[in-house]
């Protein structure tokens, strides 16, 4: 039996790396895909979301429009890290057009896609968790039917890549995040920016990896390259470190997910969002002591076997 994922994203770079990680796996059935904002306005996650799709020649896939702005956080994007249009500004005349939607809201399609599916759905979230938050506002039943939840976001030493202790995804939506923290019950596993730092990859296998004779990797190569170029920097290097080499912060949640043996170390801990600090708004806090008097515990990711991790995005885009 195939698994089923959902996933919810917000699609720059490394949500294509990971949505096509997803669609390549031959044991996945991926139900549908829910935008949120995030890394680029809503508007062009749709648009990239649908590019990635039929370059995997996938667009039987169900797209769906989510929320376009936080729950109470002023609205932001990640700048020019993927390019202003999210996908590295590529030209695609070719593109799908937003008519290839499907019309149902994604959080509404959300819950029905985990109501059809009770106790089989993985949900793999690379977005702020603003669909998740206001799904589970709706229908507070639905963590108890999901068989997991997969998330790249937070962080665990208070490194940040956007605010001084913050990491994209949570920052841009903290009190979602907070909310998904408290509420979501189901078994969960969080890929947090610093373990996406100490698990990135040589940049000659990132080389060997978009070198294959394929569209998909042609089509990965093009949109990838404006973010390459900038990471690669010197200043950049500085500034803002993302490890020693290739780091594709969204795939590591996605394969997890995709392949339970993939995980070799992770920590049992509870979770929180800080709502509040100066500069911590956003960090997400680990509870060592147990003050905060929670029952549910997240897995936090700590290591993962590269070999497989590896060969799941060779898989990609053969």
């Amino acid at each position: 039996m195939k698994k089923k994922l959902i996933l919810d994203v917000d699609t720059g770079v490394d949500d294509a790396h990971a949505i096509m990680m997803a669609l390549a796996a031959p044991d996945v059935e991926v139900l549908g895909i829910t935008c949120c904002h995030g890394n680029t306005p809503l508007d062009n996650v749709l648009k990239n979301t649908l590019r990635v799709l039929q370059a995997a020649g996938r667009l039987d896939i169900p797209v769906y429009a989510g929320c376009e702005k936080p729950l109470l956080a002023r609205k932001q994007h990640a700048g020019d890290y993927h390019g202003k249009d999210g996908l590295g500004d590529v030209p695609d005349p070719n593109a799908p057009g937003l008519e290839m939607l499907h019309k149902k809201n994604a959080v509404k399609a959300m819950i029905k896609m985990i109501n059809e599916n009770p106790g089989e759905v993985t949900l793999v979230a690379t977005a702020p968790l603003t669909n998740l938050a206001v799904a589970v506002q709706l229908n507070p039943k639905i963590p108890k039917k999901l068989k997991a939840l997969y998330i790249m976001g937070g962080n665990t030493e208070s490194r940040g890549n956007t605010t001084t202790c913050g990491e994209f995804n949570f920052v841009a939506d903290p009190e979602a995040a907070y909310i998904v923290l408290e509420r979501y019950t189901c078994p969960t596993y969080i890929a947090t920016w610093e373990f996406s730092c100490r698990n990135s990859l040589p940049w000659s296998f990132c080389d060997t990896w978009l070198a294959q004779d394929t569209d998909k990797a042609r089509f990965m190569e093009e949109i990838y390259a404006y973010t390459r170029k900038m990471v690669q920097t010197e200043r950049y290097q500085k500034e803002l470190v993302s490890g020693p080499g290739f780091n594709t912060c969204d795939c590591y949640a996605m394969a997890a997910a995709i392949d339970d043996t993939l995980l070799t170390e992770s920590e049992e801990v509870a979770v929180t969002v800080e709502l509040d600090g100066t500069h911590t708004r956003g960090m997400m806090v680990l509870d060592y002591m147990g003050l905060l008097k929670k029952k549910h515990k997240v897995f936090i990711m700590k290591k993962v076997d590269q070999e497989k991790f590896k060969q799941l995005l060779m898989n990609s885009l053969k």
